[in-house]
Formats: structure tokens, C-alpha cells, sequence
């Protein structure tokens, strides 16, 4: 909804305000709650636009029509504790990427095509799944969380293959540059990545004078011809490949990981539970961890990024060392963290309380807090 005064609000917390198998519409500007849906299971997420609202539970996603609440589609799915889902925000396209039937498959939904397929993205279940904000493109992670793989939406086609690490880790987070040019993911070893995918912007799956195949064997054409000649400066943000890639084409054996990419860019020493996402336009990451930190790193050199803020907003947890001098730190009271939830049976009824069809166009159009 970018900047808006609707929210969706879930109850969770060890003293939660709402039930948290409730999902109340909320505009800031009135104050007031405006539309409600209830459901016989616990909410495990919600995803909003302006023309859409998608609840997700453990083995549902409902996806309704913002303006009147109307439920327009249902999917079910495999047991989906961590309620992945994506919901790409551009309003010229409405795609929706959700966990299929089978382990580590994706279903994506291309409502303005009237066209779904599934994608076999890993051989383990998922633990993330992102699209850009075009829909044209999708990213996805296993519990294993070595891999990123890029598929595009529209033929399900594996485009490029990123390797985090090569030990197991959890993924928290996958999410695209709004340009498509750059990916991050964070994990549980406290390190963001960040990838370079400006090839694969330049592609667009409405039409394109190169092929797909043909982008993909040329942007491998210049990677390859980066490393035979030194790999160039961190400035050209070049993902970062083995040199042992040119034995596998030759010798059997050789793992398949080798041909992978590595991220150009990393920050370090983050909370393990930290998520990120980019801002603005100078290519800088911001990362928000479980700790109550808050930093903006810039990734523009590449490499080991430098951190241009950092603040603290829980003053319970222990300070970490002292930063530069050019940064800021803050303090902010300590806020609670979430709890773990029961089960509730799958099973779904709708419910609409306090909404009409002008409040809810009033509320999409209305003021913006």
C-alpha cells in the first residue's frame, strides 16, 4: 500500500489485543477499525494492496478484493507453519506466489492471465519465497537456506542460481531491489548477502528482443570472461564465481556448485533474527534485527559493507561495542517479543463486520497519515 493509512492488524503476543485467528482493516485516519474477517485457524500472515487483501493460514490462502472484502480466490497448500507468501505490488500486473501441495514446490498465480503452474523450486521445504515488484520474477529458499534460485514467473524457468553459503543455515528473509537489479537475503549466521542480478533486470517477460536462454548465456559469457581476466573491481558489482566452474563443463564428477554465484557484497555481525530490505536510491540496505538494532548499510563498493547507522530501540539488551564516531546510536524502551501460538483446525468461515462498500472505497482513497 506504500503510504497509506490502512493497516492489517493480527493479534499474537503473549497478551494479545485481537484473536489471532482475526484480521481487522484498519485506518489510522478514522482510528477506527473499518472491515474484519475471521477464519477457524490462525492468521499466519497477511499481504495487502490497493486492490487486494491476502490472508494466509496453514494450509490456506484466501484472497479477497480490498473495496468490498469480496473473497475472490482460495489455494491450498502444504502445511505452511511459516505462512510464506508473496503479492507483487505493482498495479499493473496482480501475481501471487504460495507454497504448492508438494515439498519445496511454489504455485504461481497470474490472475491477469487467468494462468497458474507450478514450480519445482527445492528438493526440501521452503523457508522463503519473494517476487520483485514487477511479478516478473521470483526467488526462492529451502530449509537447507545454501541456494537462492530465480525462476521467472511467467514459464516457471530457473534463471540463475545463488549460493549463500555451503553450510546449512535459516533463512529469514529474501527481497528484490524495487529496479530488480540487486537481491539480498539475510540468516541465522547474522550476515546479510547481496547479489547482483542487473542481467536479469534488462529481461521482461512481456516481451523482449533476446530470448531468455540467450540473456542467461551471455550474461554467463561475461562472467566467465571477468575471471579469465582478474574479475574486475568491486565496483562493477560482479557476482563472485569459482574458478573450478570451467572443470565441470569438462570432467564428471565435479559438484554442481561450483557453477553457482556468490554475493558481491555482505554485512556482518548482525542479530540472527534480522530482516532487510533496500532504500532509497543510493544502494543501501537496511536490516532490522529481533535485538532491537536498527542499521543502513551502502553496497555500492561492494565487499564488506559500510554501516552509515545504527540505533538501538531495546534497552534491555546488551550494547554492542561502540560504533564509529559518524554513526548514531539511539535507545528506545524494550518492546515485547512474539510468542508461540496454538493450533487451531484449518477449517474457514468468512465474517464482515462493520464494513460497506463506501467505507471501503473511502478508506482506499482517503487521506494519507
Amino acid at each position: 500500500l506504500f503510504r497509506c493509512n490502512l493497516l492489517a492488524l493480527v493479534g499474537g503476543g503473549r497478551n494479545p489485543k485481537f484473536p489471532p485467528n482475526i484480521v481487522k482493516i484498519w485506518d489510522d485516519h478514522q482510528n477506527r477499525a473499518i472491515g474484519e474477517l475471521m477464519f477457524r485457524s490462525a492468521v499466519k500472515a497477511v499481504l495487502l494492496r490497493r486492490d487486494r487483501v491476502v490472508v494466509v493460514l496453514e494450509q490456506k490462502v484466501y484472497v479477497y478484493r480490498f473495496s468490498d472484502l469480496k473473497l475472490l480466490d482460495q489455494i491450498s497448500t502444504i502445511s505452511n507453519r511459516r505462512g510464506l507468501c508473496a503479492l507483487c505490488p505493482d498495479s499493473s500486473s496482480v501475481v501471487l506466489a504460495c507454497p504448492g501441495h508438494k515439498s519445496g514446490t511454489v504455485r504461481v498465480e497470474l490472475y491477469d492471465l487467468r494462468k497458474s503452474h507450478i514450480v519445482p523450486a527445492h528438493e526440501s521445504d521452503l523457508a522463503a519465497i519473494a517476487l520483485n515488484q514487477q511479478g516478473t520474477r521470483l526467488a526462492t529458499a529451502s530449509e537447507k537456506g545454501t541456494l537462492v534460485r530465480l525462476f521467472d514467473t511467467h514459464t516457471g524457468e530457473l534463471l540463475r542460481e545463488l549460493r549463500r553459503g555451503t553450510e546449512r543455515a535459516t533463512i529469514n528473509c529474501v527481497v528484490f531491489s524495487k529496479s530488480t537489479e540487486h537481491l539480498a537475503c539475510s540468516s541465522d549466521k547474522g550476515t546479510v548477502h547481496i547479489f547482483s542480478l542487473a542481467s536479469l533486470a534488462k529481461a521482461d517477460w512481456h516481451g523482449s528482443i533476446f530470448s531468455l536462454a540467450s540473456l542467461a548465456k551471455a550474461d554467463r559469457g561475461s562472467s566467465r570472461q571477468a575471471d579469465e581476466e582478474g574479475g574486475g573491481s568491486s565496483g562493477q558489482q560482479k557476482n563472485s564465481t569459482s574458478k573450478l566452474a570451467l572443470l565441470r563443463r569438462v570432467l564428471p564428477g565435479v559438484p554442481k556448485y561450483v557453477e553457482s554465484e556468490w554475493s558481491f557484497a555482505q554485512v556482518h555481525g548482525l542479530d540472527p533474527q534480522s530482516i532487510c530490505a533496500f532504500i532509497g536510491q543510493a544502494e543501501t540496505v537496511a536490516i532490522v534485527g529481533a535485538d532491537g538494532s536498527f542499521t543502513t548499510s551502502n553496497f555500492s563498493a561492494g565487499g564488506e559493507c559500510d554501516t552509515r547507522v545504527f540505533s538501538r530501540f531495546a534497552s534491555s539488551v546488551p550494547s554492542p561495542p561502540l560504533p564509529p564516531p559518524s554513526l548514531s546510536v539511539a535507545e528506545a524502551p524494550h518492546a515485547d517479543a512474539n510468542s508461540d501460538k496454538g493450533e487451531i483446525t484449518p477449517e474457514v468461515f468468512h465474517s464482515m463486520v462493520n464494513l460497506s462498500v463506501s467505507e471501503a472505497a473511502e478508506a482506499t482513497s482517503g487521506p494519507v497519515s
